[in-house]
This record gives C-alpha cells, sequence and structure tokens, in this order.
C-alpha cells in the first residue's frame, strides 16, 4: 500500500518562499510512468492541480503558478518537494500530494491514485 505524507511550515509570512515536502512509503518515485502531484484546495472552490514531478524526473506546472513553483526530488529519501514563492494571503489553503500514472492536470478525486492527508497552508502576517 502506497502512503503519502506532507510536510511543512504550516505557516509563511507573505512574499516568502513556502516549501512542501511529500514523503512516499510503499512504492518508489522513480517507477516508471507514475507521476507524482501537487493539488490544493482553495476555501468554497475545486481542486487545483499545482504541478508535477515524473517519474523521469520531468517536472510541469500550472500555467498559473508555473512562474513561481518548482518541484523537485530526493530518491534516496523517495520524497518530493514544492517550492511556491511570493505567497500570499490567496495562497492560504490545504495542500495535497497524491500519485497518477499518467499527467493529470484537470481531474478529479477519483483520478489520482494515492493522496496524503493534506497540510494547511496559512499565509499571513
Amino acid at each position: 500500500q502506497v502512503q503519502l505524507q506532507e510536510s511543512g511550515p504550516g505557516l509563511v509570512k507573505p512574499s516568502q518562499t513556502l516549501s512542501l515536502t511529500c514523503t512516499v512509503s510503499g512504492g518508489s518515485i522513480t517507477t516508471n510512468y507514475y507521476y507524482w502531484n501537487w493539488i490544493r484546495h482553495p476555501p468554497g472552490k475545486g481542486l487545483e492541480w499545482m504541478g508535477a514531478i515524473a517519474y523521469s524526473c520531468s517536472s510541469y506546472y500550472s500555467p498559473f503558478l508555473k512562474s513561481r513553483t518548482s518541484i523537485s526530488r530526493d530518491t534516496s529519501k523517495n520524497r518530493f518537494t514544492q517550492q511556491l514563492g511570493s505567497v500570499t494571503p490567496e495562497d492560504t489553503v490545504v495542500c495535497y500530494c497524491a500519485s497518477s500514472q499518467r499527467l493529470i492536470t484537470i481531474g478529479t478525486i477519483t483520478e489520482y491514485e494515492y493522496w496524503g492527508q493534506g497540510t494547511q497552508v496559512n499565509v499571513s502576517t
């Protein structure tokens, strides 16, 4: 059973860079054809795909966030990390990491295979 666990600072100040890490157990982030995604759920809105890093280490980003986000991985620790720069209070959301067997940029919950529990991100002074 693959398990994903997000970790992050919880609270960041406006204009700072947010760093979130997803640690994967029960499976490898280098497994062929798997994508490792970051997804957020703004209050009162639907799921928003932020970006993904593939088994091949290629990375993909939402065009709305591309200018201020990056995703990297550490295969020795089987985890991947997203950095989101220049955060504003509008970036106050619950963020999830999730796996998929294809690149899904607009999808429903059930299209992603495994999910982390989510981590609350608060942007405030």
